[in-house]
């Protein structure tokens, strides 16, 4: 019924488990493109470039923004994050489904430019299990993580202009939720604008 894909802007506390989230989705359900972001921060352990992020120097970055070649791109705790605009044009136009995980900024920069875009706030049950999990890491300072957690105040306060919240208690039982919801998104009026207009003109022709 529909030929392009959703835009799903995926978006959560730091130590929420978007990563794990959406790479579970990927993992389950066919039709996802995961986008993969810039970003100027330091590689965590484990993380390799091109897989989690492409790993820019500033002055790349700031290329980058110059050429217009991001998406969107915002500053997040003093390090540069942003969506290559090519890659995903052009998995929409092949009909898949692209997630974006990015922060509240870039999201609604988003929305800005694709309306139809569904935006979706990931979240723990609360916010001491948010701390657990930001603890639990092993790879964040207490300075780190209570940095991170005054950025979460704050993120609180733009949840309400999101489509929906999703909670992360269970992984495998929020991996189905969240597919539901973009299931769910796929029939909306608003995205199948050609399929109502053929069965409109093949009415009005019997």
């Amino acid at each position: 019924m529909r030929s392009e894909g959703i835009l799903i802007v995926v978006s959560g506390f730091s130590g929420a488990g978007k990563g794990t989230l959406m790479k579970r989705l990927v993992e389950k359900y066919d039709n996802y493109a995961l986008s993969i972001s810039a970003t100027t921060r330091v590689p965590r352990p484990g993380e390799e470039n091109g897989r989690e992020y492409f790993f820019l120097s500033r002055e790349q970055f700031e290329k980058r923004i110059a050429d217009h070649a991001l998406i969107e791109y915002a500053d997040y705790c003093g390090n540069y994050y942003g969506t290559p605009r090519d890659y995903v044009e052009r998995e929409l136009s092949l009909g898949h489904d692209v997630i974006l995980e990015i922060e509240i900024q870039g999201a609604l920069k988003i929305k800005e430019q694709y309306k139809d875009a569904l935006l979706l706030f990931v979240t723990t049950p609360n916010a001491e299990e948010l701390r657990r999990r930001l603890s639990g890491r092993g790879t964040e300072t207490e300075e780190v993580i209570k940095k991170r957690l005054r950025r979460a105040a704050k993120e609180a306060e733009g949840i309400e202009k999101y489509d929906y919240i999703v909670i992360n208690d269970d992984l495998e039982t929020c991996v189905k939720e969240l597919h539901g919801i973009i299931s769910a998104a796929r029939h909306a009026p608003g995205r199948n604008e050609e399929f109502i207009e053929k069965m409109r003109r093949d009415l009005e022709g019997e």
